[in-house]
Parts: structure tokens; C-alpha cells; sequence
């Protein structure tokens, strides 16, 4: 695998400055990553509107919802199964945060939602996303479905190039979205933290649901 030679670029939603804990921030991205560096306390709500209702596929092939059946927050990022870059950070750490937070009592579970529906299908997804945990949820759909939802979140996703060994390469979003079992974005958590962090931020948010 030659994952040091890829480059995949993570899209921010511009727009007008959010406010956090007296701080203002011009994008999305500066906002999560100042929350995320913000001491221990009570859990704050988000300065913006991000997300929403949607209905997608999962890898049993089974429609799925933007809420957890069993009520569980959720994990939420959007990449690809076989992406070479930042997912393979990314989504590993999502499932150690899964995993801290169990053993805290608290329970979540890790979600991703493809990019790229051509190569990731019900059929696909599952083996690659258990590798990396075994409650991991795979969600996919048409490409219009998948844009909407990817409005939803302030996302965007091109192909940036293909490799050889890979096929197509995806630019796409790189926060990590914690939903409460509703639904509802909480917060975002920038992919660069420890799953310790993690799940240190998402235990707040637990606390208040």
C-alpha cells in the first residue's frame, strides 16, 4: 500500500463567523478544533446548524436513518472503505474511541458514510469496516441520496486523482460528527485527536443526554 504518497485534502463549509465560548471562528474547522481543545466541563451546544433527516443503506443492506435503533450516540465520518489516507487514520480511532467509551459505560457506535457508493456496496463494506471493528456501520446509496446527505453536513467529496493501486482517489470531509441516539450533531472531533480525547469529549455529551 502506498498510503504515504497519497494526498487527500479535508473540505471545511465556509460561511459566516461561529461563536464559541466568546471566540469567534470564520469556518466550521476552526470551531470544532477549539472545542476540542477546551478544558473539561460541561458539554456545549453547537454555534451552527449542521445535519439532519435522511435515509440511507447500511452493509446488510437494510434502510438506516440518521437515529440509532438502539439508541446509541453515534460516530459519524465520511469516507471510504478502502480509502488510503485519512480514513485509515481516522476510522481506526474512531473504533478505540468506541471502545474507551465502553469501558466508561457509555455506549456509541461507529458509522461511516461512503463517498464513494461505486465500490462501496452492502456487499463491500462490511468485511474491510469489521476488520477495524465489529459494530462498525457501513452506509451508502444512490449518488443523489449521498449528496444530500453530504449537504446535511457541510460535506463535499471529488475524486482528486487516480491511483494505480487504488483507483480513484477522494478529497472529502475529515470531522468526525458525534450524533446523540436521535439523530442530533452534538459536536465535531477533529480526526488528529487521541481516542482517549475522543471519547473524553463525547462522555460530556454523554452526560447531558
Amino acid at each position: 500500500m502506498r498510503a504515504a504518497g497519497l494526498v487527500v485534502a479535508a473540505f471545511s463549509l465556509a460561511g459566516p463567523s461561529f461563536a464559541h465560548d466568546g471566540v469567534s471562528h470564520t469556518t466550521q474547522a476552526e470551531a470544532a478544533a477549539h472545542a476540542a481543545a477546551v478544558p473539561p466541563g460541561p458539554a456545549l451546544p453547537l454555534p451552527f446548524d449542521v445535519g439532519g433527516a435522511f435515509v440511507l443503506t447500511d452493509h446488510t443492506g437494510a434502510a438506516r436513518s440518521q437515529a440509532d435503533p438502539a439508541g446509541r450516540m453515534q460516530l459519524v465520518f465520511f469516507g471510504y472503505a478502502n480509502c488510503p489516507s485519512i480514513c485509515s487514520a481516522a476510522m481506526p480511532m474512531i473504533a478505540d474511541t468506541v471502545d474507551v467509551l465502553a469501558g466508561q459505560g457509555v455506549m456509541a457506535v461507529p458509522v461511516m458514510i461512503t463517498v464513494d457508493p461505486a465500490r462501496d456496496t452492502p456487499e463491500t463494506m462490511a468485511e474491510p469496516l469489521h476488520q477495524m471493528h465489529p459494530d462498525f456501520i457501513g452506509l451508502t446509496g444512490t449518488e443523489a441520496e449521498l449528496a444530500q446527505v453530504r449537504d446535511l453536513f457541510g460535506v463535499e467529496s471529488k475524486v482528486v486523482f487516480t491511483d494505480p493501486d487504488h483507483g480513484d482517489v477522494f478529497a472529502h470531509g475529515s470531522h468526525i460528527y458525534l450524533l446523540d441516539g436521535a439523530g442530533e450533531v452534538l459536536t465535531l472531533i477533529p480526526p488528529i485527536l487521541s481516542a482517549a480525547r475522543a471519547a473524553e469529549i463525547a462522555a460530556r455529551y454523554a452526560d447531558g443526554i
